[in-house]
């Protein structure tokens, strides 16, 4: 159903060994159902894990990296030339990141993943055009943030509506066929 999804995902592999396999898996899964990868353009930490397991299982990468940022150490080798994006600032690279897919997977990450996941869901609380979003929650890496989310709900400050679309799976596989699901059914 998906032509391209973008996975907004650590720099850094994380101290759990279970992120960097969540990468992979999910990089596998999305060869399966014939979707393409959209992402960072990385090499490094989770972004490469993901897109190495993509290009290993013979599937398609399209990678999105700001100028100041692409270096031999970081940039992915596996991009084709016209697959990759060059931008001048990070602000270019997130809007063409979500401009360029159906839909939306977060794994691990620090700041500029949240940063990314947060532009995500406030586009499609203002009903911009952005797609269904879902995070892979390895190892309950995410429930903070989900116990936060929940206390915006409780205080008045969030809708619920806008957190329950949100949909959270600890299993790539699955997490993508809500993701589809969601998107067939035609629900924010």
């Amino acid at each position: 159903m998906f032509r391209a999804v973008t996975v907004f995902c650590g720099s850094r592999h994380g101290h759990d060994p279970r992120y960097a396999a969540a990468a992979r898996e999910l990089g596998v899964a999305l060869v399966r159902r014939g979707i393409t990868l959209v992402w960072g353009a990385g090499r490094v930490g989770l972004m490469g894990e993901v897109a190495d397991a993509v290009l290993a299982a013979g599937g398609h990468v399209r990678g999105v990296i700001p100028d100041f940022l692409r270096t031999e150490e970081l940039l992915h080798p596996g991009i084709a030339p016209g697959d990759l994006a060059v931008t001048e600032t990070l602000f270019e690279r997130k809007r063409l990141l979500i401009e360029s897919a159906d839909a939306f997977v977060v794994l691990p990450g620090g700041l500029g993943t949240l940063d990314e996941l947060f532009e995500v869901v406030t586009l499609r609380q203002l009903r911009r055009p952005a797609g269904p979003c879902g995070l892979l929650n390895v190892a309950g890496y995410f429930d903070p943030l989900l116990a936060q989310l929940e206390r915006s709900v409780s205080e008045g400050f969030v809708d619920r509506a806008h957190v329950d679309a949100l949909l959270v799976e600890a299993d790539g596989e699955r997490l993508l066929a809500a993701l589809e699901a969601r998107a067939a059914a035609g629900s924010p």
